[in-house]
């Protein structure tokens, strides 16, 4: 068998020859497998690690009527742990797969939910579309900029549903207020602070090891180029060690603040980016990209997004672990996962709603009441009874802002963007807008 994904893919999906349906960009063809509404969806879930939880309540739920068909990772281990949770769950057994490229030649497979380490999130979604699925991408949703373009470049010639997993779309009191905002309950919005503050502790330094014991590194790494295991990589720690597979912490956690910023503020692409960053706390531990973050993004129209990342100091500057705080020219807004608060331009509370939701705060987290919702409207948007609440093209705009930032500290400096379009205006910055791919893995149409 060839290592390369593409003697998986033995043909591309059903093209977008034809009329679209309900407005969502999907053609007749390709959506001539779902006979109505209520007719059920055949799903995979690829990556079993943090994220399970989050997909265990809506894939056994009656009224999402789907069926699971694959469970897939890489690490043995973790697919006997998801096997072992789903068992609870419902009542059949799903197949157990190491090699995500067997599930993309399932002609069965309606769509795929895509929980994997960040370097497989765009070139994953892109071959799964083009073998004819949809995809629940979680953030982020790419690895660079380029993939983010690739993204919507697939997702417009194969016409399939990508939704990427910012659940706090889905969130009633995040809609209600964003729309309060949009409609002048705070003036004119000119600025947000998105924030994070955690504790994370010291990581081990890598050293060459053989693989885990029922990991297949080779699998693991998948479309980034081939290298020696190092201890302790491919445990969550990977986000940490190089740019190789992560995406440190704006890419990790920044890109659900930045995008209920952008959301609020309505903007697209920013015309300067500007970044303060370095490692500050365990010196000698392995973590080699920033831990602390203090960026700038200037949009048309005087708006300005700002991100306060502290990784590893859990200081509780701004009244939460995480959240967004919108300021208008009459008042502002504090909005989190756990509900909002609207104060008036003296700094009086209005009014405040609680979401009760379950899965707010910054400890990791496999899921609740939100990704719930995220996760159905998913299934919904296949079936054309609803609109997705985050389709791709906003979830790579959001994306692209913790990019743009990464990058700027790569590169050690500020740089203008193309506000028609994200580019950046910068040939340093440019030299990262893309990544090597490991001979026969990159992403084409």
């Amino acid at each position: 068998m060839n290592n390369s994904r593409r003697s998986f893919i033995k043909k591309s999906a059903f093209g977008v020859a034809g009329m679209t349906i309900g407005g969502m960009g999907m053609s007749a063809a390709s959506y001539s497998r779902i006979k109505g509404a209520n007719d059920r969806l055949n799903v995979a879930l690829v990556g079993l690690g943090r994220r399970l939880g989050a997909f265990i309540e809506p894939i056994a739920l009656k009224e999402s009527n789907v069926q699971l068909l694959y469970l897939c990772d890489v690490m043995e281990k973790q697919r006997q742990n998801a096997a072992s949770r789903f068992a609870d769950a419902i009542d059949y057994t799903p197949a157990l797969e190491v090699d995500v490229r067997r599930i993309y030649d399932d002609n069965r497979v309606d769509a795929i939910i895509d929980g994997t380490p960040d370097h497989w999130h765009g070139p994953g979604t892109c071959y799964a579309v083009q073998a004819g699925k949809h995809v629940y991408v979680e953030k982020p949703c790419s690895h660079n900029p380029r993939e983010g373009e690739l993204m919507i470049e697939f997702q417009k010639k194969y016409g399939k549903v990508i939704q990427m997993g910012n659940q706090q779309r889905s969130s009633h009191q995040s809609i209600e207020i964003v729309n309060e905002i949009h409609n002048g309950a705070i003036g004119v919005p000119y600025k947000a602070i998105a924030f994070y503050s955690n504790a994370r502790g010291p990581v081990p330094v890598p050293v060459k090891a053989p693989p885990p014991e029922g990991l297949d590194w080779d699998l693991f790494q998948g479309p980034a180029p081939r290298q020696d295991y190092m201890h302790d990589t491919w445990n969550y720690n990977w986000h940490w060690y190089g740019w190789t597979w992560g995406t440190a912490e704006t890419g990790n956690n920044a890109v659900h603040e930045l995008d209920i910023a952008r959301w609020a503020l309505q903007v697209d692409f920013p015309e300067r980016v500007e970044v303060a960053a370095g490692k500050f706390h365990f010196p000698d531990d392995g973590w080699t990209m920033y831990d602390t973050m203090d960026a700038t993004w200037w949009f048309p129209g005087n708006k300005i997004i700002k991100w306060d990342g502290k990784s590893r100091n859990a200081h509780n500057t701004y009244g939460g672990g995480r959240g967004t705080i919108i300021f208008g020219s009459d008042g502002s807004v504090f909005v989190d996962r756990a509900g909002y608060k609207l104060f008036d331009r003296r700094g009086s509370l209005v009014r405040e709603r609680s979401t009760g939701d379950d899965e707010g705060g910054t400890a990791l987290g496999g899921g609740g009441n939100i990704s719930t919702m995220h996760v159905v409207n998913f299934f919904n948007s296949i079936r054309g009874t609803e609109a997705p609440k985050s389709p791709i093209d906003e979830g790579v705009k959001s994306t692209l802002l913790g990019h743009l930032a990464n990058i700027a500290t790569r590169i050690g400096k500020g740089f203008d963007v193309n506000c028609n379009n994200g580019q950046a205006l910068d040939r340093d910055a440019l030299k990262l807008w893309s990544r090597e791919y490991e001979p026969g893995w990159e992403p084409k149409l």
